[in-house]
């Protein structure tokens, strides 16, 4: 059922939304059939930038792929946690860790271990359009504890022009979501697995020219 539901919103509806009505544009979706599990990283600059991910997925892919969200956030209410949860597929991991609280890292890395895939934004949080701001040590960590998982780089332009945060009337504008290829990360070094990562993203936001796919 919950498989059917989340294929419903995001493959169908949501997908033709974001692609007609707003003018998000898919380059290279293909790459994320290359593995069955797998963390998306990409930088982030709006809440749309959570539903266009999901809206690439496939049926099968979307019921065991779960954004990481802020759960100060998207969990103030039991009714809005329930949504985050159900609808989005989402696990909720708090910004800040309080004492005895389990660790968001080993939260995440257990997902990981049920063979379950993560959508990340290493920024932490939504920053200015356009603009990305320096990297968390979190996904550093994450896939250390993991380095058989591939990461997929994941660079949206537009997307804090179609939703800037703090509005909520979105405005139709050409955007894009280019994937690259899945990787395995080199290093064991959190910093150097950091710095690898950003600049996977940053190599696709130097694809100036971006042919989207039909």
């Amino acid at each position: 059922m919950r498989r059917i539901v989340l294929g419903l919103i995001y493959s169908i509806l949501m997908r033709n939304f974001l692609r007609i009505i707003v003018g998000v544009k898919y380059h290279k979706q293909d790459l994320l059939k290359k593995n069955k599990q797998f963390v998306i990283v990409s930088n982030h600059n709006s809440h749309l930038d959570t539903m266009a991910l999901l809206s690439a997925l496939s049926s099968t892919q979307l019921v065991k792929t779960h954004p990481v969200a802020a759960g100060d956030y998207f969990g103030q209410s039991p009714v809005r946690a329930f949504f985050t949860r159900y609808f989005v597929n989402a696990i909720l991991i708090p910004r800040t860790v309080k004492k005895g609280e389990q660790n968001p890292i080993r939260v995440m890395s257990e997902i990981l271990k049920k063979g379950h895939s993560l959508i990340l934004f290493p920024e932490g949080s939504r920053g200015e359009p356009e603009k990305m701001q320096e990297f968390k040590k979190g996904i550093g960590l994450l896939m250390k504890m993991n380095p058989q998982v591939h990461y997929i780089p994941v660079f949206m332009k537009g997307m804090g022009k179609v939703l800037p945060r703090g509005e909520r009337l979105l405005v139709p504008f050409d955007a894009y979501v280019c994937f690259g290829e899945p990787i395995l990360c080199r290093s064991t070094d959190v910093e150097a697995i950091v710095c690898e990562i950003e600049k996977s993203i940053m190599d696709l936001a130097e694809i100036t020219t971006i042919k989207p796919e039909k």
